[in-house]
């Protein structure tokens, strides 16, 4: 066997896995069909908030083809109620989620009665045959107006709209100062209101599941990220023995937190299943995701920030609502929690103060997409940073300059409590500055302000980090979590020398077959084509806790480290006992065992055939190199970057065009810089997505009225710039591998870049805020807003008038 011909990790290798995605030679959920699958159809509310008088199904029950016709009252003694894994407050309010409803609906789309029946078109006419008679209630949609005395009341069972408030407060927990002081003793204060927008995630594959009953388990496919956790949820949910379930996550086309969840229709499909003793199948369709899979953000941010006027920040403050939406999924009330740690950023803040009242709604239930709380919380202090700038007439790089984390201050203890291990600050900023030509653009932009063009330049930024690698289980017990977050790999040497990885971590789009490939080819010095990587069955890795939050790599391949240290451990006595040498004598390197000062050696796969055929080991030594790990990190990782964008804004039609984007992030150590390229140009893509395009939008009667992708506006490559970016590095000291986690850093970051870079276009207008999306529309009215309350003096041709240079509103 020969060793590699040179290192792996930080070299662009293509995926392994694209060849089957690309080519059409995998397999995904909706593909698969055991022996006699019975297909589902789910008849979905069109009320947002009603009562369930009767359900007639005797029309569908005889259609052709239809095996059962089944509503929420036939097995509401059996659905269980779906989990929330975090009651983040001892007081918190969870009312029971059903599957599907039984006497009440309290979403537009909650599932009312499921046909089962021969071909999915048979099941599809049948339940159009299904007649529902409901009984209007009152509906709640605003988040301001529930949490009112005498509001109407999404479960009147919980007496209230609040699900719980959450505080955190640096003076309580000796972390800083007390803010209420800070923000009384203020030089300067800004106070500011801002929107995040609810989003779908627009996942490629639609969501689903087979269910097969038959046999000694009941076998699960889904189109899931958390097969482990899956799992455990639906045995714990549907009282079947865990031994007795196995999930099988396939290749899974897209998630970005919106298949990390336990849904109603898996355990649905289960129930049925149980019900009919026979295969069942469900495939949403494109308008079924959107009104049943959760959402993601809805938030209301109410800002303040305090700061000398030399811009030293003093104090922040933070109050959120946040929108659970009609009932609480997997970690629905925890997300926002996680953006209370990550509100100060990369500033030295000396004061902090959050609290977040999480509120239920007539809405779909929100919970975790790409970035989780944390792209909340970069968009609230990046928006608030540039206010500030303002209200100083300072320039906003300069203000963060003066506030941010030095490079020769780490590790530093945060206001907000976590410990950030690494990280250099000012060369990213100086590498994305000198790449965007900052200095240019702002010349530019101060020329078009004197010669009043109606398109006007604006430069946007944000500087960021976020808190990855999702896992230190001490400090989510501490938070109230349901779960470790500890990862757990195995590896199995082979007698041909070739390797198989068996991971915990189940991807979607991430491409660990690849990474973890390269990792162990290094590791064991073994060519890259001889690792085989396993995953997302529950049979094959019965133990892991999946992928979400960044935390794959800085978790989930650092126990594949470990793994294989431990073969290398276990090999080194048997190596030794072949080449006649002491232990220590011994030096591993490129997969070779060789004795120190000679040319004697013996490669790890002559080593793993030698156990194979166990003829002569060492007395005591068993004949096996298999070796397992649990990975559970002591701190999160911390990518951070710099993002630079510079936007045209017509102030005649509203349209807003990006001009140039670039980024340099900060993510630690590369395994593979190619996969880091695609999933930083990914995030984007979604950031910029949530600056200018998307948002779920219901009417007064809780009507999702963005409702297909016609309506609901994902941008195409068209509608994107190139992106220029790069790296800095900044190794993680939490673990071995010096990675800090990718996956969300281009959402997390570039939202705010992109929006504060279209209200910098307008701010000598007298506008600080255009809510997201940045729709031509939404850009047109805050400029004639601005001029209807007098801010400028518009000129024929619709010019921008007489202007401040230095901008913001006083």
């Amino acid at each position: 066997m020969t060793a590699t011909a040179e290192p792996e990790l930080g070299r662009s290798r293509k995926r392994k896995e694209d060849a089957r995605l690309i080519t059409g030679r995998t397999r995904w959920t909706d593909n698969l069909a055991p022996s006699g699958t019975l297909h589902l159809a789910i008849l979905r509310s069109p009320m947002a908030h009603a009562k369930i008088t009767a359900i007639d199904t005797e029309e569908a029950g005889q259609a052709p083809g239809v095996i059962a016709v089944v509503t929420g009252r036939d097995i509401a003694d059996v659905q269980g109620s779906l989990p929330c894994a975090w009651p983040i407050t001892e007081d918190m309010k969870a009312p029971a989620a059903p599957p599907m409803a039984v006497d009440e609906v309290c979403f537009a789309g909650e599932a009312v009665a499921i046909v089962a029946a021969r071909s999915a078109a048979e099941a599809r006419d049948a339940m159009d045959l299904i007649d529902v008679d409901y009984e209007d209630l009152p509906v709640v949609l605003d988040m301001p107006s529930a949490i009112e005395s005498g509001s109407p009341l999404v479960h009147e069972d919980l007496g209230t709209n609040t699900n719980a408030v959450w505080t955190f407060d640096s003076a309580e927990a000796g972390t800083g100062g007390d803010v209420e002081q800070a923000l009384a003793g203020a030089e300067v204060r800004v106070e500011r209101t801002l929107r995040q927008q609810r989003l779908i995630p627009a996942f490629m594959e639609p969501r689903s599941v087979v269910v097969d009953p038959t046999g000694d388990q009941i076998t699960v496919w889904s189109a899931t990220q958390v097969p482990h956790i899956l799992r455990v949820m639906l045995a714990m949910t549907l009282g079947v023995p865990e031994s007795k379930v196995r999930v099988i996550a396939p290749d899974v086309g897209g998630g970005f937190g919106g298949k990390l969840q336990v849904t109603p229709e898996e355990v649905l499909a289960f129930v049925m299943a149980q019900r009919l003793n026979r295969p069942v199948k469900w495939t949403e369709t494109r308008s079924e995701t959107m009104v049943s899979g959760h959402h993601g953000r809805d938030q209301i941010q109410k800002m303040s920030i305090a700061a000398t006027r030399d811009g030293k920040i003093t104090g922040l403050k933070v109050e959120l609502l946040a929108d659970m939406g009609a009932y609480l999924r997997l970690v629905t009330p925890g997300v926002p929690i996680l953006g209370a740690l990550m509100f100060n950023s990369i500033y030295k803040i000396p004061a902090y103060h959050f609290s977040c009242t999480n509120v239920f709604t007539n809405k779909t239930p929100t919970d975790a997409y790409r970035g989780a709380g944390r792209p909340e919380a970069t968009f609230g202090i990046e928006r608030m940073m540039d206010e500030l700038a303002a209200e100083l007439g300072m320039e906003p790089m300069e203000l963060r300059r003066k506030n941010w984390i030095a490079h020769d201050e780490f590790p530093y203890d945060t206001v907000a409590g976590l410990t950030y291990d690494s990280g250099n600050y000012e060369a990213a900023t100086d590498k994305a500055m000198e790449m965007f030509g900052y200095t240019s653009l702002r010349e530019e932009q101060e020329r078009r302000r004197r010669e009043n063009d109606p398109v006007q330049l604006g430069i946007g930024i944000s500087t960021f980090t976020e808190m990855c690698g999702l896992a230190p289980s001490r400090v989510l017990g501490s938070l109230s979590y349901g779960a470790g977050g500890w990862e757990h790999a195995s590896i199995r040497m082979l007698p041909t020398g070739k390797v198989e990885v068996v991971t915990g971590t189940s991807p979607h789009g991430q491409g660990h077959e690849t990474a973890w490939s390269q990792i162990v080819a290094d590791r064991l010095g073994v060519p890259f084509d001889d690792v085989e990587v396993l995953h997302g069955d529950t049979q094959v890795s019965p133990r892991g806790l999946d992928t979400y939050g960044s935390r794959s790599l800085a978790v989930g391949g650092m126990a594949v480290v470990a793994a294989a240290d431990k073969v290398i451990d276990k090999a080194r006595p048997i190596a030794a006992h072949m080449l006649e040498c002491a232990e220590e004598d011994l030096e591993f390197a490129s997969g070779r065992f060789g004795v120190r000062g000679t040319d004697r050696g013996v490669a790890m796969g002559e080593v793993a055939l030698a156990v194979f055929a166990a003829h002569d080991l060492p007395d005591g030594v068993e004949p096996n190199l298999d070796s397992d790990a649990t990975f559970d990190p002591e701190n999160f990782s911390f990518p951070h970057g710099t993002h630079l964008c510079a936007t045209e804004v017509d102030t005649e039609t509203g349209r807003v065009k990006i001009r140039k984007y670039v980024c340099v992030d900060d993510i630690g150590s590369v395994i593979n810089p190619l996969i880091v390229e695609g999933q930083v140009h990914g995030g984007l893509a979604q950031g910029i997505a949530q600056a200018l395009f998307e948002e779920a939008v219901y009417d007064e009667t809780g009507t999702l009225t963005t409702g297909t992708l016609a309506d609901y506006l994902v941008p195409s490559a068209a509608d994107l710039p190139e992106f220029t970016t790069d790296r800095t590095e900044t190794r993680a000291t939490s673990n071995a591998l010096g990675v800090k986690g990718v996956g969300e850093a281009g959402t997390i970051a570039s939202t705010p870049a992109v929006v504060n870079a279209v209200v910098d276009a307008l701010r000598p207008m007298g506008v600080n805020d255009v809510e997201m999306p940045c729709s031509p529309q939404r850009v047109w009215r805050a400029v004639t807003g601005a001029r209807a309350s007098g801010n400028t003096a518009p000129e024929a041709g619709g010019g921008l008038g007489s202007m401040n240079p230095e901008g913001g509103a006083r």
